[in-house]
């Protein structure tokens, strides 16, 4: 886990404000403006395929040649039983539709949603965006965001889970190896952040590998759920289905 989010560098800005109030870390913003210079110098698309867009969403079919799909101002759909190699935006969500596969998924202003059965061969990452993996969705590598809500329902995740200020709900027989990492904000970031993240894995879930905090949390564990060691939290044990508000 030892890419992908660094909450220290380059300053994004949400849509609703005005000031930098979140940060993403310098590999990915220099790939997202990457993303940005190579769909300028090109236009709306290169091959007519609008695989590439600077304005405007991607709709993937199934029964197209798998490829990489990237665009600016927008989202990408890739519908269920279809295949991408990597799918990236900038400004909107990422849905990998059911039973659909993909190489890497990434977002720096938007969601990323897996459906059932869907599979990911490499990492999924947002900076400003919600993660939501349905049943036996699965990603072998790292799941990873700044802020949003990360949700995983039965699912699989292999290169285990980070963010700085995302609540978690772990729930079914989902399975995560690698363990859990909650960063601790930057001392500007940190100004601003005043939640504290609620981490949850319910009954039947699994995380392998040590589960790390860094900051101040939540942290509730079903006891029907197996976990690693645990620093810088002290688990809250329930019963049932689901925690106490």
């Amino acid at each position: 886990m030892s890419e992908g989010i660094d909450s220290k560098h380059i300053p994004i800005f949400d849509s609703r404000h005005t000031r930098p109030v979140r940060r993403v870390g310098v590999r990915r913003f220099i790939t997202a403006m990457a993303v940005l210079v190579a769909l300028s110098g090109c236009g709306e698309s290169n091959n007519g395929d609008e695989s590439t867009k600077i304005n405007g969403s991607i709709h993937v079919p199934v029964g197209k040649q798998p490829g990489a799909v990237a665009t600016v101002n927008g989202s990408i759909h890739v519908d269920d039983n279809a295949a991408v190699t990597s799918a990236t935006t900038v400004n909107g969500s990422v849905h990998l539709g059911d039973h659909a596969t993909a190489t890497s998924l990434n977002s720096v202003n938007g969601s990323i949603a897996l459906g059932t059965g869907a599979h990911v061969s490499g990492s999924a990452s947002s900076v400003n965006g919600e993660l939501t993996l349905g049943d036996s969705a699965e990603i072998s590598g790292s799941l990873s965001n700044v802020n949003g809500k990360i949700t995983l329902t039965a699912a699989h995740v292999g290169g285990g889970i980070k963010t700085v200020n995302g609540d978690m709900n772990i729930t079914g027989a989902s399975h995560v190896e690698g363990g859990i990492l909650v960063e601790k904000p930057s001392s500007e970031l940190m100004q601003i952040v005043r939640n504290v993240p609620r981490i949850v894995i319910g009954p039947g879930a699994t995380v392998q590998g040590d589960l790390r905090f860094e900051r101040t949390i939540q942290l509730f564990v079903s006891d029907k759920a197996t976990i690693g060691t645990v620093t810088g939290a002290t688990p809250i044990p329930f019963t049932g289905d689901t925690p106490p508000n």
